[in-house]
């Protein structure tokens, strides 16, 4: 299928998708409204086809690729799901390293965010991507499953999966107990709750277009942060001013990016919403900011 750009659609489809992806609209009404835009021989299908993701598309780094070693482990979270399932993956030499915990959307560890700890396996971190469907089965194999899945868990629950995470990694034998966190969506909005509520582990957080915690939590972090936000991104950019004047005012470290003319998404690139110049600049920042903060630091 050919790659689909965010400019080749109507602001109002990628709009519409936005909702449907996070659960503010169903699928039936998701179809109804798309076609309205099926007009001169184009399909609601062929529409629900190019704004779907396309995981051909997300293999950066395979898994195969000599630089790296990954495995599907389990490890323990005892209040969470019990036993989750996740990827671990890191660089083939050294004993060593840096560890970083990858997390996904709102919809399981899909083989996106699975591209996206090998990148960082390459860049010389231990990552660590957790299925937090695990409980129910692991990511099932499509997104929209996925995202039903996903809606039933507890949310605490599953941010005590991610805080045994990274415990996992602070403690993981080839780890040097520097640990970062980075995530997508749902993720960044998790990446947010680790450096609150586990801030003596947390050492460097990235959260890409999260939810912002509670004004009332920012006296609690104590890593430094990255923050990736959409210009177009309406729902998460209206929490950050009040967010960000908070971090500024305790005398929190923190740099926020918004790259202009993106969606939410904007890094995923396995839908028209990825913005590959935004994405490969926030990525090379987010790697200098994970040198800098767990190998330097």
């Amino acid at each position: 299928m050919e790659r689909k750009k965010a400019s080749d659609f109507d602001q109002e489809i990628l709009d519409l998708y936005d909702d449907y992806a996070h659960g503010r609209l169903n699928r039936r009404d998701y179809i109804k409204r798309l076609s309205a835009f099926a007009v001169g021989g184009l399909t609601v299908e062929a529409l629900l086809s190019s704004l779907s993701p396309n995981y051909a598309w997300a293999e950066q780094v395979k898994e195969d690729d000599p630089r790296i070693q990954a495995e599907r482990i389990l490890y323990k979270s005892p209040n969470g799901g019990g036993e989750i399932e996740g990827l671990l993956a890191y660089p083939a030499e050294g004993d060593k390293f840096p560890a970083v915990v990858v997390i996904h959307e709102n919809r399981g560890l899909n083989p996106y965010i699975e591209d996206v700890a090998r990148r960082l396996a390459v860049a010389g971190f231990l990552t660590l991507a957790p299925d937090a469907l695990s409980p129910l089965g692991g990511y099932p194999g499509n997104d929209d499953e996925g995202r039903q899945m996903q809606s039933k868990r507890d949310g605490e629950e599953m941010t005590e999966d991610f805080i045994a995470a990274a415990r996992f990694l602070d403690a993981h034998k080839m780890s040097t107990g520097k640990v970062g966190a980075v995530g997508f969506c749902f993720g960044g909005g998790m990446v947010y709750q680790l450096a609150v509520r586990i801030p003596d582990v947390i050492d460097a957080g990235v959260p890409f277009y999260g939810r912002q915690p509670e004004l009332s939590d920012v006296s609690k972090i104590k890593a430094p942060l990255l923050i990736h936000n959409a210009s177009k991104d309406e729902r998460i950019l209206a929490g950050a001013p009040a967010f960000e004047a908070a971090m500024k005012e305790q005398g929190k470290e923190f740099t926020s990016y918004v790259y202009e003319g993106t969606n939410h998404g904007f890094h995923n690139d396995t839908t028209p919403r990825y913005d590959e110049k935004a994405a490969e600049l926030a990525w090379q920042r987010t790697i200098e900011f994970f040198n800098k903060h767990l190998k330097e630091g």
